[in-house]
């Protein structure tokens, strides 16, 4: 079974994505979100809640069970949709090479 790859066409479910991060997708973003969220987990991006329903901090996972996420301290946010953004756009260019603009 050959694994989907993100093309120029899904770049129409960026803006699906930025305007709905949390909820209801369509199936191709829900596509695209399985590519950004499956893979191998060491260094993929994460969001850990700190303050509950107010913070969250960029984290990365180790890949190894037991050992703790790095929390990038420089990478704080109050609302869950810019930190839901971040998270898209960092998985995106480690997916695609290509950044997405902020």
């Amino acid at each position: 079974m050959t694994r989907y790859r993100i093309s120029d066409d899904d770049l129409r479910f960026v803006e699906e994505f930025r305007r709905t991060p949390v909820g209801y997708h369509s199936p191709g973003l829900q596509r695209v979100l399985n590519v950004l969220r499956g893979g191998p987990e060491a260094g993929k991006y994460v969001l850990v809640c700190t303050k509950p329903y107010r913070e969250w901090v960029l984290g990365q996972l180790p890949g190894e069970r037991g050992r703790p996420v790095r929390l990038l301290r420089d990478h704080v946010f109050t609302d869950r949709r810019e930190a839901e953004w971040a998270v898209f756009r960092l998985r995106w260019q480690e997916a695609t090479g290509r950044a997405l603009d902020p």
